[in-house]
């Protein structure tokens, strides 16, 4: 990350803090305690309490996304550059793509149990099929007439791949999982109220039930950074991956 990108996320960072201050004198309660005094908290239990929770919310998305990768690029490469693989796959993914995920949880419960298996499944169902599409579309994008010199030179699939469909499709395949992230990150922390006793979400909601909004602010902050440390990764691969894009 470049230095100018970490003033900008420090400035966003004492500017939500500083909103989150006004709000907390304005409303004078409980509900919203002052930030400094959740730094204080977080800083006392981080290691006695939240840091097991924060390494299995984060073994359970790094889980989910390495399945939905493994399993959504062939995919969508297969669809991308054999039309009859697209012709064929579409319409399954056209049929399950849009049903919403969440409501596969109790049957994914009733499957896979209420353990880790059921969380990491349904973290997977939210990413693949952006993975699949986005792939898809990348390689679909790319005009045919790039490859003819290539099959003349007697170019394998293997080296059209890493030479062409790989980079031409990198930059909507980076982006498809920067965007299923957030949704896994927030579908994680419901996932996490069911079947388990560790997690972000089980210990958010584990402290909104005891009514210790300390503990419980303290475990959004972790979340929200759990969320940024993920997404700035992300960035960091994109930039170096996709270096091309970020030339002057």
């Amino acid at each position: 990350m470049g230095k100018s990108m970490s003033v900008w996320y420090l400035a966003a960072a004492v500017f939500l803090t500083a909103l989150w201050a006004v709000a907390a004198e304005l409303v004078a309660l409980p509900i919203i305690p002052s930030p400094v005094l959740v730094v204080e908290n977080l800083a006392e239990i981080f290691m006695k309490h939240i840091a097991i929770h924060s390494i299995y919310s984060l073994w359970r998305i790094a889980a989910g996304l390495f399945l939905a990768v493994a399993v959504g690029l062939p995919l969508g490469v297969l669809m991308g550059y054999f039309p009859k693989c697209d012709r064929f796959l579409s319409p399954l993914v056209y049929l399950t793509y849009p049903v919403p995920k969440i409501a596969l949880l109790p049957i994914l419960m009733l499957l896979f149990g209420v353990g880790e298996s059921s969380k990491i499944t349904m973290i997977f169902l939210i990413i693949v099929f952006q993975v699949v599409v986005a792939v898809r579309d990348g390689i679909r994008a790319i005009p045919k007439e790039t490859l003819y010199p290539l099959y003349s030179l007697g170019a394998t699939f293997r080296d059209i791949f890493f030479e062409v469909l790989w980079p031409a499709s990198l930059p909507k395949f980076i982006t498809a999982v920067r965007v299923a992230l957030a949704t896994a990150i927030s579908v994680l922390f419901f996932t996490e109220t069911f079947g388990t006793k560790y997690g972000m979400g089980y210990f958010i909601m584990d402290a909104w039930l005891r009514v210790n909004y300390l503990e419980m602010y303290s475990g959004i902050v972790v979340l929200s950074l759990i969320g940024l440390i993920m997404f700035t990764t992300i960035d960091m691969i994109e930039q170096y991956a996709c270096h091309w894009q970020y030339k002057q």
